[in-house]
């Protein structure tokens, strides 16, 4: 059977707490109100995790690390251009 809840003056609800206990939401939990119909859906942000920026620098040098021969800087500050050969082979022409 579905709870029967009552919005309050200040436009607030109860979640029942067998719902809250069922789902696992504490108090302090920050949901996202999604307007469905002519209802709403109610859904928990994801919680991220903060990271110093050595852990961040970390799992980006982790993201893109380079595996194989190094890349002359030449090559790394490279610009195409509309006439250049190259990019002729890039674009597969």
């Amino acid at each position: 059977m579905n709870d029967v809840t009552r919005l309050s003056a200040k436009g607030q609800i109860v979640i029942p707490k067998d719902v809250r206990d069922r789902l696992g939401w504490a108090q302090g939990r920050d949901l996202e109100v999604i307007p469905m119909g002519d209802g709403v859906m109610l859904r928990p942000v994801a919680r991220t995790k903060r990271l110093s920026i050595e852990e961040a620098t970390r799992e980006l040098r982790q993201m893109y690390r380079h595996e194989g021969p190094p890349i002359p800087i030449e090559r790394l500050s490279w610009s195409p251009d509309i006439d250049d050969p190259d990019m002729d082979a890039v674009a597969g022409r």
